[in-house]
């Protein structure tokens, strides 16, 4: 262990460990065209990070729960077979940390706004699972980002107060749970410039620049 008292990280999966937003964003216009829905401009930023729960309402696509589930589950297989056909990009820096956390024995999860079976598939195509010790995704919560719930549910899954906790995201909307979590939190700018994730303990380009080390000292008064 880095540190006498424990602490873990919960990483987001979208923008943070993979980057399959290109998918989603084209699931998205997939969808709409094939139900001629409207899509506004800059639909995708803005719901980035957020259930499709939370997302279906605000475009205005309907406040029926059977109509919102049966989009959001559309818009989710359309996803899966994009990547099923292109596949993703494991982004840079993100395994290694992993596995670097994982050989100083630093528990490690998934808290991501990400249906299950999109996880599932993921994992079968990357290996990935193997670097995690608990998932908590969006079909595992009520509340979705910027809610902190999904956060809170891994810390509790790693058996670890919420304080000793690190979360690494890339959409405003996880920053924000995390800060109403109460944890620390390190913004990586692969959806937003690194000078507008000022509300993070740590900004970084890509996971290439953290380490455990890095990471430890979060729970100090400097960084390493």
């Amino acid at each position: 262990m880095i540190q006498h008292d424990p602490w873990g990280v919960l990483f987001d999966w979208d923008g943070v460990v993979i980057d399959s937003s290109s998918q989603h964003e084209r699931s998205w216009e997939l969808l709409a065209a094939e139900r001629d829905l409207f899509l506004p401009e800059g639909h995708f930023k803005a719901g980035f990070g957020k259930k499709n729960e939370i997302i279906i309402p605000t475009l205005g696509w309907g406040d029926d729960p059977a109509i919102i589930r049966e989009l959001a589950d559309r818009k989710e297989a359309l996803y899966r077979e994009l990547v099923a056909a292109e596949g993703v990009t494991i982004l840079p820096g993100a395994r290694e940390l992993l596995e670097a956390l994982k050989g100083e024995g630093i528990p490690r999860a998934v808290g991501s706004s990400t249906p299950r079976e999109n996880l599932d598939a993921l994992f079968a195509t990357t290996g990935l699972d193997a670097l995690f010790d608990a998932v908590v995704c969006g079909s595992d919560v009520s509340h979705g980002k910027p809610d902190p719930e999904v956060f809170l549910s891994g810390a509790a899954k790693l058996g670890l107060l919420p304080s000793r906790c690190i979360v690494i995201e890339d959409a405003f909307a996880g920053i924000e749970a995390a800060r109403r979590g109460g944890m620390k939190v390190v913004g990586v700018a692969t959806t937003n410039p690194v000078e507008s994730l000022d509300q993070c303990d740590l900004a970084v380009v890509s996971l290439e620049e953290v380490t455990p080390r890095r990471l430890a000292a979060l729970f100090s008064d400097s960084l390493l």
